[in-house]
């Protein structure tokens, strides 16, 4: 069984700590990582990825650190960031070919994989369409599906449902609930209802900590009978945060 460890990961800029002593083990499911803005979330997933460095503890595939595994822990890995600089001269397919070709799959096998991935994102009929001419929901889906390029056995979501319409939003869940089977999925949102119905447990990040974990049901129980999981939420986190909301708005 796959299983993914974070061992007292500490991160520092200059005097900010963005994150202190965070452990976790995840073994194959949905895990939704919720917290405010600056709690650490996308720094904890960059780490996870690879792409950071922590200042101090460990990240560990199967009981090995990432650093040591190298490109076989890329092979394995799906990582979508928030919407950030793409190449929008390409086509949408062209992208994902690109993509696909650095994860290493085999040319002959990429047509059925692009197809796959794009009609998982419902994007196949813009495929051949510029990404800059794509709007920022589309964007998205199309960093979800370089994500799952390759069957990956863990993968990182960073505010997969940004920018995408309810419809989009309700079919790009349900679609991460069906990835998961033996995968490891993590997913940071600010959409509570997003990630309520699909999440195996609820992981809360506050201030670069860890505060607490647990199935919603649990976490419900815990914090006073709580209707649902943004009653936990807010208060967790405080009346401030009261934007972060089944809605999202």
């Amino acid at each position: 069984m796959a299983m993914l460890e974070i061992s007292q990961i500490t991160k520092r800029y200059k005097d900010k700590l963005a994150l202190d002593q965070v452990s976790l083990a995840l073994e194959p499911g949905v895990y939704g990582l919720l917290g405010p803005n600056g709690a650490g979330k996308s720094t904890l997933m960059n780490i996870i990825s690879g792409n950071l460095r922590p200042t101090g503890g460990q990240v560990r595939w199967e009981g090995k650190e990432i650093r040591a595994l190298g490109a076989a822990y890329r092979s394995l890995l799906g990582y979508a960031p928030q919407q950030q600089g793409m190449y929008e001269h390409f086509s949408g397919i062209r992208f994902l070919s690109y993509m696909a070709a650095l994860k290493g799959i085999p040319g002959k096998e990429q047509p059925a994989e692009l197809e796959r991935v794009l009609r998982f994102v419902n994007l196949w009929d813009e495929r051949k369409r510029p990404v800059s001419a794509y709007s920022g929901g589309m964007k998205q889906r199309v960093l979800i599906a370089q994500a799952v390029l390759g069957n990956p056995r863990c993968v990182i979501l960073d505010e997969p449902t940004a920018g995408l319409d309810p419809r989009e939003r309700v079919r790009i869940r349900e679609q991460i609930r069906a990835l998961s089977g033996d995968r490891i999925i993590l997913v940071s949102t600010h959409v509570v209802s997003d990630i309520e119905p699909i999440a195996a447990e609820i992981l809360l990040l506050k201030a670069g900590r860890l505060v607490d974990r647990g199935s919603v049901e649990a976490l419900c129980g815990k914090y006073g009978g709580a209707k649902g999981l943004e009653e936990v939420y807010l208060q967790i986190f405080g009346e401030e945060e009261r934007h972060v909301s089944s809605d999202g708005l």
